[in-house]
């Protein structure tokens, strides 16, 4: 069979999704089924993966539960998702955020811009731009004070 026409046909069927990015942070309206009941669970946490498109199409959210890291895979065109809502875009530089798995607290949620801060030494040095001229050459003299011999 020819791939067009298959493509095709499987595009047709799509759900309509909202455009999801690894870093965002999303909110997944979930259909849970007890018994006979069926109600509607929300899952937010920061999308750390995502793997093949079209219909096969799955995002791994990761969320962090009373001290415990939670991670979902679920299928973008699952009938069991009813919505996704983006949250909060994220900017990252990486496909995969797994390095959030060794993360703990705040900083297993930190999904943020990296031309804001840098690390030198566990020395946070704002970026030049961001803050006045005479903050940074503080900040660089506690740096080269540290780093050289006495």
């Amino acid at each position: 069979m020819d791939i067009n026409i298959m493509k095709k046909i499987e595009g047709d069927q799509l759900k309509k999704r909202p455009n999801v990015k690894v870093g965002d942070t999303v909110k997944l309206y979930m259909k849970i089924k007890e018994g006979n009941k069926e109600r509607t669970q929300i899952f937010e946490g920061v999308v750390i993966g995502m793997k093949a498109s079209g219909s096969n199409q799955t995002i791994t959210v990761r969320k962090i539960s009373y001290g415990v890291g939670v991670e979902r895979v679920v299928p973008m065109q699952s009938n069991l998702l009813e919505k996704i809502e983006v949250v909060k875009r994220g900017t990252v530089k990486k496909s995969k955020l797994f390095y959030l798995r060794e993360r703990v607290g705040r900083k297993a949620l930190k999904v943020g811009n990296v031309k804001d801060l840098y690390l030198t030494d566990e020395v946070v040095v704002p970026v030049v731009g961001e803050v006045e001229e005479e903050q940074v050459e503080e900040v660089k003299g506690e740096i080269e004070k540290e780093e050289s011999p006495e």
